[in-house]
């Protein structure tokens, strides 16, 4: 499988690994500490050199109660860092559910709208429809980012999503945007439960029916606190084994925010999926 963007066709045949890059002051899991251009630079360099396949590149937090970020404002925090890091080799996504900061980021060589609002907001189906290969990722969110935790989705999550998707996509293949150009995200987090959240982990495989890469974005989130009872700064080690389940799962993109650690891990799990298909490859005794 392979994932069409603007300058990259990326090859899914291994999971790939998708760093984050929060330019704000306010993210739930490191808010403030690359706030300024040079040090969000530094940080999407450090990324690159652990591991990062791609970079997802941020200037407005999503996190639960969060007053939205005007446009200028976005654009001044997201556009000088995604001008130099275009320039480091590998894809860069910019997350933002505003058409105008798609539109502008496009311009400046972007390659992946990545949208918690999945292209609902007016005119962002315009902006991606009229761009010859960007990728575009799909995330499920119920409710929006002010609200979406005071009352959460109801019944089965994992139908609600998988239909909500579909929807979506649908409407993307109308306008001609071609089915190698979409990914998925189930939206862990995003106006769900803790059960719901870990019923789309355990269920991941009837998200991947349809054939879309599934984009899995557990790193850090309060759901691993939840059953873990540790604090944001202390889930490495639950963010890892999320990361692993989802891929052993078959999702294909894993946005973390420790590259290194969880690519050194994928690292195990894949030396050991090799020898399991090639059983007699492993040394003798």
């Amino acid at each position: 499988m392979r994932w069409q963007t603007s300058r990259f066709t990326i090859d899914l045949g291994r999971p790939r690994l998708m760093g984050i890059v929060n330019v704000t002051p306010d993210s739930f899991s490191d808010g403030g500490r690359y706030a300024s251009t040079r040090a969000a630079l530094d940080h999407c360099e450090r990324l690159v050199a652990d591991g990062a396949d791609i970079l997802d590149i941020g200037g407005e937090s999503s996190r639960p109660g969060t007053p939205p970020v005007p446009l200028d404002e976005e654009l001044a925090r997201v556009l000088p860092v995604l001008r130099e890091a275009v320039k480091l080799g590998v894809p860069i996504s910019i997350d933002t559910y505003k058409p105008q900061t798609m539109r502008a980021v496009l311009a400046e060589g972007a390659d992946i709208v990545n949208d918690i609002w999945a292209l609902r907001q007016p005119g962002a189906h315009d902006v991606v429809a009229s761009h010859p290969a960007c990728g575009v990722c799909l995330m499920h969110m119920h409710g929006e980012p002010q609200t979406m935790q005071r009352s959460p989705m109801q019944g089965d999550a994992v139908p609600q999503v998988r239909a909500f998707l579909e929807q979506q996509t649908a409407a993307l293949l109308e306008r001609g945007i071609a089915r190698e150009r979409i990914a998925w995200d189930a939206g862990v987090g995003f106006g769900k439960t803790v059960e719901q959240n870990f019923a789309l982990l355990a269920r991941q495989d009837e998200l991947m029916w349809a054939g879309y890469p599934l984009l899995a974005a557990w790193s850090r989130k309060s759901s691993l606190g939840a059953v873990t009872g540790l604090p944001v700064e202390e889930r490495l080690a639950p963010s890892i084994a999320a990361a692993l389940l989802a891929v052993e799962r078959g999702a294909l993109i894993v946005r973390v925010h420790d590259v290194k650690e969880t690519a050194a891990a994928l690292k195990v799990w894949a030396h050991t999926i090799s020898i399991e298909d090639n059983p007699g490859s492993g040394s003798k005794p």
